[in-house]
């Protein structure tokens, strides 16, 4: 019912009459951490991997479809003798699951704690962060240049007027996302390199529950993104390195900077990098106690930063919209009716955010409790208090639609000038 695996999926498979062996104290009560589960089939039957998005290990697990159902109980709250109780599963196969959970780092507990203290010391020995999701684009700086030429070529030139400050541009992944990523990039001119790059991405499954800035750099497959390093001394002094840096293991696994910054490389070769992962202002944070930098402390000391520094910043803002149907826990198939519908939500939320009534647009999401579920809303209430633009443009809209109608993502491409 249970395996773990590296590279082939459901190797070493356990019966659920393996004998129970002794537990670590953490696991009495497990809480599990935050993953990612996708559907698979193999040799006719279905399981569900557990993913780690933090990918701290290479090593990964699965599980058949009913066991999904215990792993969700693992919430810290109830011991495995009350979940063995309340669900008839037996002791020994819940204590087999959450001890293989403990080993890929899925629990909290000491064994993550020493997955993540690895995966920190490695990245603090390289410098930077490795290539991960940048790698989808190809093989080679030659066949990611060609590529972005391929996908630009296709995309007519908004012909914004006025410099430009920033963009807003999707996160999606290149082969779903790749119209939106070429209108956004679009609008740049390559003969205008900035002084330095701001890349606001989200923190989708990190642990970081303030802004998570990254003193490293990036490694992607056109070469090695750099930090940053006179930005973030400025806002070190602000901020405090401590409150800055505290969570930036959340960078490792999450993509929404990283899928920009080989056309950034594409367009400016190497220009330093501030990538910072701005939280959901419609969550409150775990804890007030200031331990983390929040949105508008951050802001704040980037404007005061960029004022001293001078010369020219260009700031992405790495955004999708709306995630709707059943793959995001809605009933119902995505028919074009609701597709339609979806675009009208957009719309109107677009409309307020291009017009820079950002106390309005934030207004929406908390009236309707952001119910298509807008993945970014922190980082585009950032860009715009951050830059203060004259001009917010609407490049173009798209959405991607799943051909059974589980899922659709909506996206943007929107120009900031002044």
């Amino acid at each position: 019912m249970i395996a773990s695996y590296n590279s082939t999926p459901m190797s070493n498979p356990i019966s659920d009459t393996t004998p129970a062996a002794p537990l670590a104290e953490h696991l009495h009560r497990p809480q599990i951490r935050n993953f990612q589960p996708t559907g698979f089939e193999k040799d006719g039957k279905s399981y569900v991997l557990l993913r780690d998005p933090s990918m701290l290990t290479e090593q990964q697990m699965a599980v058949m479809p009913q066991v999904l159902q215990l792993v969700l109980l693992f919430q810290g709250r109830e011991t495995l003798e009350e979940i063995s109780a309340k669900t008839q599963a037996p002791m020994h196969l819940l204590q087999d699951l959450v001890t293989r959970m403990d080993e890929v780092g899925l629990i909290w507990g000491p064994r993550f704690e020493e997955l993540e203290r690895v995966a920190k010391a490695k990245i603090t020995a390289h410098g930077h962060f490795p290539i991960s999701c940048s790698a989808s684009l190809g093989k080679d700086a030659q066949t990611c240049a060609e590529q972005m030429d391929t996908w630009l070529s296709e995309m007519e030139d908004p012909e914004i007027e006025g410099t430009i400050l920033g963009l807003v541009a999707p996160h999606l992944d290149y082969q779903r996302g790749w119209p939106g990523y070429a209108a956004a990039y679009r609008a740049l001119k390559k003969d205008q390199k900035p002084d330095r790059v701001i890349i606001l991405g989200t923190n989708h499954f990190g642990i970081g529950d303030g802004v998570v800035v990254s003193e490293f750099g990036f490694m992607t497959p056109l070469g090695k993104a750099n930090a940053d390093k006179a930005m973030l001394a400025f806002l070190e002094k602000t901020l405090g390195a401590k409150r800055m840096y505290a969570d930036q293991i959340d960078h490792l696994g999450e993509h929404s900077v990283q899928m920009h910054i080989p056309w950034l490389q594409h367009f400016y070769g190497d220009v330093p990098l501030l990538a910072a992962l701005i939280p959901n202002p419609l969550v409150p944070p775990v804890s007030d106690d200031d331990a983390r930098a929040s949105t508008a402390q951050f802001v704040e000391a980037v404007r005061t930063a960029l004022a001293e520094m001078g010369g020219r910043t260009l700031l992405i803002a790495s955004s999708d919209l709306s995630h709707v149907g059943p793959q995001f826990g809605d009933q119902g198939q995505i028919t074009d009716a609701a597709a339609s519908e979806v675009e009208q939500i957009d719309r109107q939320r677009l409309a307020a955010y291009c017009n820079k009534d950002t106390t309005g647009f934030e207004a929406i999401f908390a009236k309707d409790q952001n119910r298509t579920r807008w993945c970014s809303v922190g980082n585009m209430l950032a860009a715009q208090a951050i830059l203060r633009p004259e001009n917010v443009d609407l490049i173009d809209y798209q959405q991607v639609r799943d051909p059974n109608g589980i899922s659709l993502v909506s996206s943007a491409a929107i120009a900031f000038s002044s």
